[in-house]
């Protein structure tokens, strides 16, 4: 594999991998967790940090020589990219962090999903219309997870999630947008890349 493509992959993997580090850091300093257990089961919850850490693994391997599939490069950026549209979207209006927890949420939600659009433009092979199903099955994984956890905790990670609040039916009607918002974002992503390929 070319340079370029292996050298950019490190960068990304260095500041996703840093802004996790930066947001455990936060999170330990508020006092969620009483443990390194409890601080990073707490992160779990979250499709920003489990997506921001599947990016970062995908990225080091790129960077070790490590070929990326295509629909396997789509799904990847498709979650990253939702991840900044959705928070700055509808969530960044929330709250209003300062100081590590800043530096933690430019980089998750601003910083990796633009380099790694960046990068998939530039650098992933071309997929074709049937990886679009597939950039459909992380998003849902993770709402049935959530879902789950939720149920079991009764700690929701998203208000759009909070069937304490929401009932099943608006939980369902919101999990069924999210599906459509990726779909069409999935295929934008699609059309701009075999138009640039």
């Amino acid at each position: 594999m070319p340079l370029a493509p292996r050298l950019t992959a490190l960068i990304i993997f260095v500041v996703a991998v840093m802004s996790l580090r930066l947001q455990f850091d936060a999170n330990l300093a508020a006092g969620r967790g009483n443990s390194l257990a409890q601080v990073l089961w707490g992160l779990a919850r979250f499709f920003t940090i489990l997506t921001n850490l599947l990016v970062a693994v995908a990225m080091g391997l790129v960077a070790m020589r490590w070929r990326l599939p295509a629909g396997l490069a789509f799904a990847g950026v498709l979650a990253i990219v939702m991840v900044g549209l959705v928070y700055h979207g509808l969530l960044a209006g929330l709250h209003s962090p300062t100081g590590m927890r800043w530096w933690a949420n430019v980089g998750l939600h601003t910083v990796v999903p633009l380099l790694g659009l960046g990068w998939w433009l530039a650098f992933a092979p071309v997929p074709g219309w049937r990886a679009l199903p597939y950039g459909m099955i992380w998003p849902l994984a993770y709402a049935i997870y959530a879902v789950l956890r939720g149920v079991v905790d009764g700690r929701w990670p998203y208000p759009f999630l909070n069937v304490n609040r929401l009932g099943w039916d608006g939980v369902a009607i919101n999990c069924a947008g999210m599906v459509l918002a990726f779909a069409a974002v999935g295929a934008v992503l699609i059309a701009v890349k075999r138009r640039l390929g």
